[in-house]
């Protein structure tokens, strides 16, 4: 195999043309809905999924589900609506702030958090992060806890691991409530729901069993990032959203996916880890792009790592 800078690109129109035949079936012959029904928060995972079902099965047979919270950006709502007003589906839009708030997860939160900064309160903002030199550090990912108080002071400590638990717990309420709704609009329409992950989150484990990770189908969980950015080109997603810069959208100070879990950037992950599955000699894909052996070698590691660690999301529920 003739590895080299560009391995990753695809026929966008042909994919999208496969994607949209394998949709119309799974939906329709397979699982035996009618229709699909898409969480969308203005990213490009989301819009990708929403226009694929839009071209499968007719835009008046998909339904687009926002779903934002206190915590929430402005722009994801914002950003959601333009996406469904350009490919002409039905909307809802599901404020899930009070149903957290009714199961705990601000406070469970909060409560963590307090155990790191007890002067944490209301008006703070706060948001999770992982190192992001992973390419020249032989590291294990640990968490910092970074707080932004009202008056702006940014503060920055690493998290226990106690306290990391119950950090990341509660807020995967939110992933949890919103496949619900989703499973709820899905249910009431004889729609299926199509999943929005990628596969940088199925395989590295970057996604909430039974929150985000709970749909009938997933269009996308075998490409990775760079390859779903070149599909939204050839779909005509609207360039503000594919400009964005990739969220969690979980923590109110806003964390990008690079910071909070991956700690790379999506082209160089993504580039490398194809090299990995593919056999690629560390010395070989450092001249393609222009990073040491030892560089490498220490994502091929990071990534594997991950794999390893997550392989409890992937596996269905165990049988006697």
């Amino acid at each position: 195999m003739k590895f080299h800078k560009d391995s990753l690109k695809i026929d966008g129109a042909k994919v999208c043309d496969e994607l949209t035949e394998t949709i119309r079936l799974q939906i329709r012959r397979t699982l035996r809905k009618s229709g699909a029904v898409v969480g969308i928060s203005g990213g490009i995972d989301s819009s990708v999924v929403l226009a694929l079902c839009a071209r499968a099965l007719g835009p008046d047979r998909v339904l687009g589900v926002m779903m934002p919270e206190r915590d929430s950006s402005p722009d994801s709502l914002t950003l959601a609506r333009k996406l469904a007003d350009h490919f002409g589906i039905q909307t809802a839009v599901e404020d899930i702030s009070n149903g957290l708030e009714g199961l705990g997860c601000y406070r469970r939160r909060d409560d963590a958090i307090k155990q790191v900064f007890p002067e944490y309160g209301p008006g703070f903002k706060n948001k999770i992060t992982i190192p992001t030199n992973i390419l020249d550090k032989e590291t294990f990912n640990f968490f910092n806890l970074t707080v932004e108080s009202p008056d702006g002071e940014v503060r920055t400590k690493r998290l226990p691991v106690e306290a990391y638990l119950q950090i990341v717990a509660a807020s995967n309420y939110k992933q949890r409530l919103r496949m619900t709704t989703l499973y709820y609009h899905a249910e009431k329409r004889n729609y299926a729901v199509a999943g929005t992950g990628n596969k940088d989150e199925h395989w590295q484990g970057f996604f909430v069993k039974y929150g985000d990770g709970g749909a009938d189908l997933k269009p996308i969980a075998h490409l990775f990032k760079v390859q779903v950015f070149q599909l939204a080109e050839a779909l005509g997603v609207p360039p503000e959203i594919i400009g964005r810069v990739p969220t969690t959208d979980t923590y109110s100070a806003g964390s990008t996916q690079e910071e909070f879990f991956f700690g790379l950037d999506f082209y160089r992950m993504d580039i490398l880890w194809y090299a990995m599955e593919n056999g690629v000699a560390p010395e070989v894909a450092a001249g393609v792009l222009d990073l040491t052996p030892d560089q490498v070698v220490r994502a091929y590691k990071n990534i594997q790592r991950k794999i390893d660690a997550t392989e409890f999301l992937r596996i269905p529920p165990l049988e006697i």
